[in-house]
């Protein structure tokens, strides 16, 4: 668990304390009981979010059965790509449930996502790294995570 931490936190014992400390979702955990009743809502043009009337997708039809990559970031996304699904926590219900929300109104920015990515499969999260600082990018990039599943 303190490597999980340490590799999560960004390789320090002091930065896996830190986020020890934080209560962050962990390696092993069931994502869907860490959000409760969560839902996210898929990218997509306005004129389709207008169609489905903006409904969300529950965090069991997202993770449940499958293997998935999720990234966290501070900002929104708003486009789609054909072949990867993006989802959006519209209102940052998923990532306070996680405890992976973050202050950045001194930067004029808002409460915000930390930058994070995760392996899960099957809703068991199996590889999980979050950034040490807002404008860090080390731990949470495509090609670490590819590595550790």
């Amino acid at each position: 668990m303190a490597s999980a931490l340490a590799r999560r936190a960004g390789g320090s014992p002091a930065a896996a304390l830190w986020a020890a400390a934080r209560g962050f979702a962990s390696v092993g955990s069931d994502i869907v009981s860490a959000a409760p009743g969560v839902s996210l809502q898929k990218a997509r043009s306005w004129d389709e979010g207008v169609a489905t009337k903006f409904s969300t997708t529950p965090l069991k039809d997202i993770f449940h059965g499958k293997k998935v990559v999720i990234f966290g970031l501070q900002g929104a996304y708003t486009g789609a790509k054909d072949a990867i699904e993006f989802y959006g926590d519209l209102d940052g219900s998923f990532h306070k449930s996680l405890d992976l929300e973050i202050d950045l109104s001194a930067a004029l920015l808002g409460r915000r996502s930390h930058r994070w990515s995760a392996f899960v499969d099957d809703g068991k999260i199996k590889a999980f790294n979050v950034e040490k600082a807002p404008s860090d990018f080390k731990v949470s990039g495509a090609e670490v995570i590819l590595d550790q599943i």
